[in-house]
């Protein structure tokens, strides 16, 4: 098991892993998807991550599962999950200019496996809905 600083949440079943910088907008992100999407928390701020059969699972740890920082409210408890299969990782980029126009399809090496991979600016007003259409089929 290997524990990153990362944010998980899952939609639909289907687990959604946002990595960025410290400060860049993680936790932020997820509380949008939460809140806008109906996805549930899964961890804020550390994931524990595993391979099991060919799949890619992540959890909180103990201390942390339910809770959130929301930056200038506080730490908020939420219904979460106690863990995850992760079907995306969501890269967040400090600049909007760092993501191509057109990208390709992409994949991320995570545990030995590889997971799809969208690149993502997680202040833009559409991020949450650019995620929630990768994750469910809508764009390749």
């Amino acid at each position: 098991m290997n524990n990153i600083h990362a944010t998980l949440v899952s939609f639909q079943n289907k687990g959604i892993l946002l990595k960025g910088k410290s400060g860049s907008g993680k936790s932020d992100l997820a509380l949008r998807l939460i809140m806008a999407h109906q996805a549930v928390l899964v961890a804020d701020d550390r994931v524990n991550l595993w391979s099991e059969n060919n799949k890619l699972f992540g959890s909180a740890p103990q201390e942390i599962a339910g809770k959130m920082e929301i930056r200038g409210v506080g730490i908020a408890q939420f219904p979460f999950l106690h863990q995850a299969e992760i079907s995306l990782c969501v890269d967040l980029v400090e600049d909007i200019k760092d993501i191509e126009r057109l990208p390709l399809p992409e994949k991320i090496e995570l545990e030995g496996l590889f997971i799809d991979r969208l690149r993502v600016y997680p202040f833009e007003s559409s991020a949450t809905c650019k995620i929630i259409a990768k994750i469910s089929g809508i764009i390749s």
